[in-house]
């Protein structure tokens, strides 16, 4: 007989359709991100078929999908065990969706802001002398306009204009591991933006920066554009100190956690 699964909140009634298999994944991912299952927990495929009212296909299909990152493992005599957060593909953008979502949404946004300052910056410092003259003057028309949405407060065109610039700096880098984060930067950017970790109106500080890495990468001096990315990913730190100010440092054991309207 196999064990039975950990209790977790009552997932919301699920209609059939195609759409069905994605929110099943998404309760489960962001159960276990948020700790209500924790490692060592066994689920049952047969109580999953029922809380969410499934076949036994779309839980196989689903448990598949979260072994794949790390979060499942199954075990003869014991079932299917949920791994600990060291196991799990911390890079899936998936797996950061869910970590935003949950209470460990300071340790990822601190953890993902030191990979991008690790990053970025050398993606700028590449982008200089490698990108081609018309995505140059691209890039700076791109930071125009991502100034005039940020003062005239529209979120929605700043968030698309900013996930945009950076998937321009990392495909201009020439650098095909660096362009692979792309994704990764832009769910971050989009959790920060849902969660309502970023100010309404950017600082003009932070827009400025945005332009000054454009304008370094369209004069081809790498040097600059490297240091002006480097201002922008630790005003971004610091934009995050207050968060942390009002909500508690985040826990530094924790897998995964920063960042602006970078």
């Amino acid at each position: 007989m196999e064990p039975s699964s950990p209790e977790v909140a009552a997932a919301p009634a699920l209609p059939a359709e195609s759409g069905l298999h994605a929110r099943v994944l998404e309760h489960l991912g962001t159960a276990i991100c948020g700790g209500e299952l924790a490692p060592g927990s066994v689920l049952n495929i047969d109580e999953l078929v029922d809380r969410y009212a499934v076949s036994r296909s779309v839980v196989r299909e689903v448990l598949r999908v979260l072994a794949s990152i790390g979060f499942i493992e199954a075990r003869r005599r014991v079932g299917v065990m949920i791994r600990p957060a060291s196991a799990w593909n911390v890079f899936d953008p998936q797996v950061i969706r869910w970590r935003l979502a949950s209470a460990g949404r300071m340790a990822q946004l601190r953890s993902i802001t030191e990979l991008r300052t690790a990053v970025e910056p050398h993606a700028a410092y590449l982008a200089a002398s490698r990108i081609g003259r018309d995505e140059a003057s691209d890039l700076v028309g791109l930071a125009a306009k991502m100034w005039a949405a940020g003062e005239a407060g529209d979120e929605e065109r700043f968030l698309h204009l900013d996930i945009e610039f950076h998937r321009r700096v990392l495909l201009a880098s020439g650098n095909e591991m660096f362009v692979r984060l792309q994704e990764l930067v832009a769910e971050v950017l989009t959790g920060r933006h849902k969660h309502h970790l970023m100010p309404h109106h950017p600082h003009e500080q932070a827009l400025q920066m945005h332009a000054d890495v454009a304008q370094a990468i369209q004069r081809r001096d790498g040097e600059r554009a490297r240091q002006a990315m480097v201002q922008l990913m630790e005003q971004a730190f610091d934009e995050m100190k207050s968060l942390w100010e009002q909500t508690g440092p985040p826990d530094r054991d924790a897998v995964g956690g920063p960042t602006s309207g970078a």
